[in-house]
């Protein structure tokens, strides 16, 4: 077959999509969280679908079932660890000193190689269980290295304040990438671990702004500069947007599978735009929602001859039954948690979604007639510690 064109259409919609989140969380609540591995595995199905690189969509075959047992092995696993390894730290922890720190930081410090373990292995699980014109992904084991190199990684991260995150970036996806198949051909991660720096430029030009605000307000005693801080911050969260955009554009322009490369031209303002729109569009739905069960509030207890100064005294709640209160809290509560989850795949991850498709081809396609398939990878966990620990929220 031969592949001329291999632009990536996006089929993904608002509506369709606000409906199959509102639908699948409403169930997972109503299921105390059981249905989320099938709300998953719907979800990611329609996002692979809609995701079409050269009219061809991605296919997304894993099946909820196995989220479910792979969830369940790994409980039994961290409920070992949890309970056994924690009590003997305890144990330690105050035989020789007398208190329970020690033992926390030295948990919080095992638990930390168990997230980078569960990432990889998700990550595999969610390879192999991706297909394009019906050939498989996969990545191939690892998991050992990729928590050695997250440890360190990380930990320079943190020991510099953030300043050796890019390098992280790289390093990180290198290793992932280098280790990925599709069908029977490896792709590989170009580049060079300080490419990404350039990206960073406005996170630094907003930061710099701020602390040179900060300076001249607490040395030189200028408070009318004070706004300009918000000029600073405004343009350190758009380098956010910069940087998220231009480090894909790099790494995926450095990327190679074989003889087919990629390109990629996502824009930063419209990375921000989606973020900022999306963020306000929340915000006011949510402060509408609120001034509505306001008005009803009002209008229900009107109706029922509530007074105002009776409700402030509670003089008129004392006939209440003490559950009403509870249930209408936990109604409350959750239904905040599902209409935000709701309302942040529609106007946020599903443009960005779109976005970063639409602006991404692959280049000599024609080298891909030459892939052969690949076998099945099995997982006896699939991604269960992702879910048990809890990372596995993310598509």
């Amino acid at each position: 077959m031969a592949l001329a064109d291999l632009t990536t259409h996006y089929a993904g919609r608002k509506a369709p999509m606000f409906r199959l989140a509102l639908v699948t969380g409403i169930l997972t609540v109503v299921t105390a969280g059981f249905y989320r591995f099938w709300m998953k595995t719907r979800m990611r199905r329609y996002y692979w679908s809609a995701v079409r690189p050269g009219g061809h969509p991605l296919e997304y075959v894993g099946l909820p079932t196995e989220k479910l047992l792979g969830f369940l092995t790994a409980v039994v696993f961290l409920a070992f660890y949890i309970g056994i390894v924690n009590l003997i730290l305890m144990f330690f922890s105050f035989s020789l000193f007398q208190g329970n720190a020690p033992a926390y930081v030295v948990s919080l410090i095992g638990v930390t190689p168990l997230i980078f373990f569960a990432q990889y292995r998700a990550r595999r699980y969610v390879m192999a269980r991706t297909r394009w014109r019906g050939i498989r992904f996969g990545l191939e084991p690892g998991v050992a290295g990729f928590v050695w190199r997250s440890m360190l990684h990380w930990g320079l991260t943190v020991a510099t304040f953030g300043l050796y995150w890019p390098v992280k970036t790289y390093w990180l996806e290198k290793y992932r990438i280098d280790r990925t198949f599709y069908g029977d051909k490896r792709m590989h991660q170009g580049g060079r671990w300080f490419m990404l720096y350039g990206a960073t430029k406005h996170i630094f030009i907003g930061i710099a702004i701020m602390g040179a605000v900060t300076l001249l307000i607490w040395w030189q005693e200028v408070p009318s500069i004070a706004p300009l801080g918000t000029v600073g911050f405004v343009w350190m969260v758009f380098g956010f947007a910069y940087y998220k955009a231009n480090a894909f554009k790099r790494l995926m322009e450095t990327r190679t599978l074989g003889e087919t490369g990629f390109k990629s031209a996502p824009r930063a303002g419209r990375v921000f735009g989606i973020y900022a729109g999306g963020s306000s569009a929340i915000s006011g739905i949510f402060l509408g929602a609120l001034i509505l069960f306001g008005i009803v509030a009002g209008l229900v207890l009107a109706a029922f001859g509530f007074a105002v100064e009776q409700w402030i005294e509670g003089e008129d709640l004392r006939g209440i039954p003490p559950f009403i209160p509870i249930l209408f809290g936990i109604a409350l509560y959750f239904g905040v948690f599902i209409f935000y989850g709701v309302l942040k795949e529609v106007f946020i991850t599903l443009p960005i979604a779109q976005h970063f498709a639409q602006v991404t081809e692959i280049t000599n396609p024609h080298a891909l007639n030459e892939v052969r398939q690949r076998d099945r990878d099995e997982f006896a966990e699939a991604e269960g510690f992702a879910d048990a620990l809890p990372l596995g929220d993310a598509f």
